[in-house]
């Protein structure tokens, strides 16, 4: 599946971006050790185990890897033992979680391992690799991130088109100042909540192709 051509990059890229993801990432889990371990006591408590929420996600070159999210979930299932909606799923404090985007915390230990950065466009379903046309196959010519230049317009609350062409767009203009502008408008965001969800559900909306 993966036919994907090497991506030409600056320096940024090839010497700075990764010591830096690694460097700040690994300060903010020191820093924010104790918000994990409380963070992963509520969850436990409130929605039982697991606390993460684990799921293959393809990152650089479409590489299959294992991301991790607090779980904001709860395993309600219907007569037929399918999962129930998400909408009925997701609990207040599941909300609460994915408001602030604390859910998003262990994803540092994903920048530390080296298969995500702190900014790049978002890590999607492995299903959805075969529903890109090429153009949107480019987001995994770099890094996914723990947030994005989608996320700082729009978050789940624009349309896959725009996502993805804002994607691309990051990808063919990623810069030191480019990717520290993206970090501090994802704060602004994350402290006034915009965007959190799309306008027809409690999440997202399944990307379905074109």
């Amino acid at each position: 599946m993966n036919n994907m051509k090497p991506k030409k990059t600056g320096i940024y890229q090839n010497f700075i971006k990764r010591p830096m993801d690694f460097v700040l990432s690994l300060a903010a889990v020191v820093f924010f050790s104790p918000l994990l371990l409380t963070v992963g006591l509520l969850v436990r408590t409130k929605l039982g185990s697991p606390i993460l929420f684990k799921q293959k996600r393809p990152g650089l070159n479409e590489k299959i890897f294992m991301m991790y999210k607090f779980r904001t979930m709860t395993d309600e299932k219907d007569e037929s033992g399918e999962l129930l909606p998400d909408s009925v799923r997701l609990t207040k404090f599941g909300k609460l979680l994915r408001s602030s985007s604390l859910d998003e915390l262990p994803g540092l230990f994903n920048i530390l391992k080296g298969d995500m950065s702190i900014v790049g466009p978002r890590p999607l379903l492995i299903e959805y690799l075969p529903r890109y046309s090429n153009h949107q196959q480019r987001r995994h010519e770099v890094r996914p991130g723990l947030s994005g230049l989608a996320q700082i317009s729009g978050r789940n609350a624009i349309s896959w088109e725009d996502k993805f062409n804002l994607d691309v767009n990051y990808v063919d203009n990623v810069t030191f100042l480019g990717d520290w502008k993206i970090i501090f408008l994802t704060l602004k965001k994350v402290f006034v909540r915009e965007g959190i969800n799309s306008e027809t559900a409690a999440t997202m909306e399944p990307f379905k192709g074109n």
